[in-house]
């Protein structure tokens, strides 16, 4: 695919999926979704880059012909669709795991985590799920997308197994200073981050979308400077930081802004399709390629 002059050719667009690559509506516009028919007709890998878990991304990302690996769970996870498997992982060892929902606990928070590709989270949180999210989205992904369980931490000393991301979703988002720094006192070496301000996010230290996306770069034969990649939040700093495009939306969180490359317009703006546009991605099928 054509590069414009001066910089190493996108082989790779990283795109987080809510604020970014969705709609205020959690919807894929038509020309964003154009966009990314016609890289990927031009041999460009389209990889969703999320903090939700494979089966939690909308269908119509899932299914989406051309999409063959997805980086989930803020990189703690690259997923091959093709070959249903997991290319990389990285979790939250299980008694760290409990350490962080001990000092979750002392907040007001309502805490969950994702486990073997999969939401859990307690009856009392699920029952309180309108009090606590953020929106109706986040509240039927808490009573929907996850299993509950009379006590978590009991389930999970009892399966035994480590845990890929733990969330907590806060009514008073002023709360995040703290609970971070009560966190990171009990297990240190934990990532904290948040993709919406009342959502606050802990993974497996190294288990971010910039790491991630240059363990994928790498199995697919190249390197991070040649990845684009879009996000708004600030579970997508790395990535944004260390790709060799980082774009941010107009509506990205302010440390977003500052550590992209370039700006393109929101989500509710056909955002993503503008820069691709831009660079050139979206060029006529060129011969002899062909969807990943």
């Amino acid at each position: 695919m054509t590069a414009m002059k001066d910089e190493p050719e996108t082989k790779l667009v990283a795109l987080d999926l809510d604020g970014t690559l969705l709609d205020s509506d959690k919807r894929l516009s038509p020309r964003n979704r154009a966009a990314l028919e016609r890289a990927a007709a031009g041999g460009v890998w389209i990889v969703p880059t999320t903090g939700r878990f494979f089966g939690g991304m909308p269908a119509e990302i899932r299914e989406l012909p051309f999409v063959r690996y997805a980086v989930t769970i803020n990189g703690a996870s690259v997923f091959d669709r093709a070959e249903n498997r997991t290319v990389s992982s990285s979790a939250i060892p299980l008694r760290v795991a409990l350490d962080v929902f001990e000092a979750l606990s002392r907040f007001d928070v309502a805490a969950e985590c994702y486990m073997d590709d999969w939401g859990w989270n307690s009856e009392e949180t699920a029952a309180k799920a309108a009090e606590y999210a953020p929106d109706a989205h986040y509240a039927e992904m808490i009573r929907g997308l996850r299993t509950h369980v009379p006590d978590l931490a009991a389930h999970l000393r009892a399966t035994g197994h480590d845990v890929q991301k733990i969330l907590a979703f806060a009514k008073d988002p002023s709360l995040y200073g703290a609970v971070v720094s009560a966190v990171q006192k009990a297990a240190p070496g934990v990532l904290a981050t948040a993709s919406n301000p009342r959502l606050f996010e802990f993974n497996a230290a190294g288990a971010h979308k910039g790491a991630a996306l240059a363990r994928l770069a790498e199995h697919l034969g190249f390197g991070i400077e040649n990845v684009m990649a879009f996000g708004d939040g600030l579970n997508d700093l790395t990535m944004v930081r260390d790709a060799g495009i980082g774009v941010a939306m107009a509506n990205a969180a302010p440390e977003v802004l500052a550590a992209a490359r370039e700006t393109t317009l929101s989500n509710d703006e056909d955002g993503v399709a503008v820069a691709m546009e831009r660079h050139g991605l979206c060029l006529p099928r060129r011969a002899g390629a062909g969807a990943r």
